[in-house]
């Protein structure tokens, strides 16, 4: 490790050594990506010059293409090997201290999420048939907050009927030709309670089907969130509201949850966040709300008291 000369090649030994099998292959992309701009960008950089101004210049020169977020986020990828190099003698003080991030403006944003009432007049559009379709797919994750990869990824061996209870414990590798893989994280193998509505259609789809193959997934094709999108947007359409994504419909869940007096803690549970901060900074817009409504209720609570 100590031999590298340049940022690059201590970077991309780093990966080998500390990355590589130990995080997901999502995750693992992503410091490959990393190193990929840096190679193509800084790629003379030598690490023992590397400094608060050289860092931030690179920073910069990141952020001419990419949001703030994004910038961020990239940030965080270069970071833990930037430290590991200090421990390593190789660069004196953290060049990463006081940074300045900076960015593209954001894209404009898609809708999120609906309220429950628009929630109610989507599924009375989806045609459930006898048979797995998409809408039953879009009916499966405004019903229980899974994420795609986790929705499809469901065999009738994880529907529990008689407890009314689902099984979450692997996702499709749907984006690299399918294929059981983990989940998320740790936190994201859970068992959810789901409701009679929902259990009972299922039975109906699941009857004679093999337990331990996905029900979403057919022999030998594939299946794509932008599909799913794509017939997500024309129920949107069908009952006049602006479309959202099938990501859309789990922030739905979440939302019509905390809107109806579900705790945080649950629904943090519930959708496999690996804490309950992740939760709350995702949702802030539905807490405040609450916040205000709970207001109302101290007052009148402690007037009545005398």
């Amino acid at each position: 490790m100590s031999g590298g000369r340049t940022l690059i090649e201590y970077y991309e030994k780093w990966i080998e050594t500390y990355k590589k099998g130990a995080v997901r292959d999502v995750t693992y992309r992503k410091y490959i990506n990393a190193a990929k701009y840096l190679r193509n960008n800084f790629k003379d950089v030598q690490i023992h010059d590397l400094d608060r101004t050289v860092y931030q210049e690179i920073l910069n020169k990141y952020a001419e293409t990419h949001e703030k977020q994004t910038v961020i986020d990239f940030h965080h990828l270069l970071k833990s090997a930037i430290l590991d190099a200090m421990d390593d003698g190789m660069i004196n003080k953290d060049p990463t201290r006081k940074v300045i991030f900076k960015g593209k403006e954001p894209r404009k944003k898609h809708r999120k999420f609906m309220d429950k009432y628009e929630l109610q007049r989507l599924i009375s559009d989806l045609d459930l048939t006898d048979e797995p379709n998409y809408d039953w797919l879009i009916y499966l994750i405004a019903k229980t907050g899974l994420r795609f990869s986790e929705a499809i990824a469901i065999t009738p061996k994880d529907i529990l009927f008689r407890e009314m209870k689902m099984r979450v414990w692997k996702t499709w590798n749907y984006k690299e030709g399918g294929g059981f893989v983990g989940t998320k994280n740790k936190s994201s193998v859970r068992i959810i309670p789901i409701d009679w509505q929902l259990a009972n259609l299922l039975r109906i789809i699941c009857n004679g089907r093999d337990t331990e193959k996905p029900i979403f997934i057919e022999e030998g094709r594939g299946i794509y969130n932008s599909t799913v999108n794509a017939v997500l947007k024309r129920h949107c359409d069908n009952i006049g509201i602006k479309p959202i994504t099938v990501h859309g419909l789990r922030h739905t869940h979440a939302s019509v949850l905390l809107s109806g007096g579900v705790s945080v803690a649950s629904v943090s549970m519930r959708l496999g966040h690996s804490n309950i901060t992740t939760t709350q900074k995702v949702y802030l817009h539905v807490i405040k709300e609450l916040e205000a409504q709970d207001t109302d209720v101290i007052i009148r609570e402690m007037s009545s008291c005398g």
